[in-house]
């Protein structure tokens, strides 16, 4: 695949926060927070959003399980299932990114900007996932999204 925008998700239960990378794959920033509406709506509004900037794959944050005893629906298997029927929208190729930390560093990342405690910070956790995902294609730890070794979904 060749290099190109990248769109990061930050999935949420109320909002989702959208970033987008730099052409060269090398700087992420924020773009959006998309208030929930239905399933159709947003994946319309992600989708529309993506071929506006020109990407060529998608990073979705996906929270850790590693609390949850066995058998337990996690934030995780939601994420999942909301993928699943994402994928079924779009014909970008998805990567899962370990979303864990985000939470801290967008909340320091929205203190650094001057952002309001009320204010939504949902997309400044979608730069924070695409950019450690981004650090991790440079550094050989991962592989852009649709590579024939990547962990496309």
């Amino acid at each position: 695949m060749t290099p190109g925008r990248l769109l990061g998700i930050d999935h949420g239960l109320a909002r989702i926060g959208l970033a987008v990378s730099d052409a060269t794959g090398l700087v992420a920033r924020e773009l959006a927070v998309i208030k929930r509406a239905s399933k159709v709506e947003d994946f319309a509004k992600i989708n529309r959003i993506a071929a506006e900037q020109g990407v060529v794959g998608v990073v979705i944050g996906l929270p850790s399980n590693r609390d949850l005893p066995p058998g337990v629906y996690s934030q995780a298997d939601k994420v999942r299932h909301w993928v699943n029927q994402f994928a079924a929208t779009t014909d970008l190729p998805i990567v899962l990114w370990d979303e864990q930390m985000t939470s801290v560093d967008a909340q320091a990342l929205s203190r650094q900007k001057g952002r309001g405690v009320r204010e939504p910070i949902d997309d400044l956790a979608a730069r924070v996932i695409l950019q450690s995902y981004l650090d991790a294609v440079r550094d050989g730890m991962a592989s852009l999204p649709g590579s024939p070794d990547s962990a496309s979904f």
